[in-house]
């Protein structure tokens, strides 16, 4: 059965000023939620939830990367990405890594936006109005600090106890002002090979 959703929600935030100082160029971030019932929610523990994953995901991903992609002006403009999910309090984490998790879920997003690296994620449980994190990385390069971010939001009625907040992530620019350099610099200093950080 296809996913029931209650709500979608848009969270774009635009940040002009950091540390007092005007930003060369803002940063937007963005992050699309859908608020739905808990294909699992009342059926006590079902071991195999790859059914409603290939009913659910792949809409999801969908909606939600078309929202991204709206509020950005393209999947050309989106350079950090990330996704989230809290299940409510009558699921498992279990449920909410569920939809996230899955190729037919991330894949709508990785190549609508060209990424070449993973997305960044979080998955909880909690009640209404719990924080929703979504942690963002470069969509090409895991290395650059600039675009280590974190978006946070939450929604005052969701999730219910039955029902899974669903989100998707995106930072087009890094932090404004960034100074800290990336983890390549870190590496060279510590004697690590860049290309293949594990040797010493």
């Amino acid at each position: 059965m296809p996913v029931e959703i209650r709500k979608t929600l848009l969270h774009v935030e635009n940040t002009l000023i950091e540390g007092g100082k005007p930003a060369q160029t803002p940063l937007k971030l963005i992050a699309a939620m859908a608020v739905i019932r808990n294909p699992w929610a009342g059926r006590g523990f079902v071991d195999d939830l790859s059914v409603e994953i290939r009913d659910c995901a792949p809409g999801l991903g969908a909606l939600l990367t078309e929202m991204v992609l709206e509020a950005a002006g393209g999947g050309d403009k989106v350079e950090g990405y990330g996704k989230a999910a809290i299940v409510g309090l009558n699921g498992e984490v279990e449920h909410a890594s569920a939809l996230i998790h899955t190729l037919h879920f991330g894949n709508h997003y990785r190549s609508a936006v060209g990424a070449k690296f993973y997305l960044s994620f979080c998955n909880t449980r909690g009640p209404a109005n719990a924080p929703l994190m979504i942690p963002l990385m470069d969509k090409n390069d895991g290395g650059r600090r600039s675009h280590y971010l974190t978006i946070q939001s939450a929604v005052a009625d969701a999730p219910a106890p039955d029902e899974i907040l669903i989100a998707l992530g995106a930072s087009i620019g890094g932090r404004p002002h960034h100074r800290i350099g990336d983890r390549y610099q870190d590496l060279k200093e510590l004697g690590h090979d860049v290309d293949n950080p594990a040797a010493v």
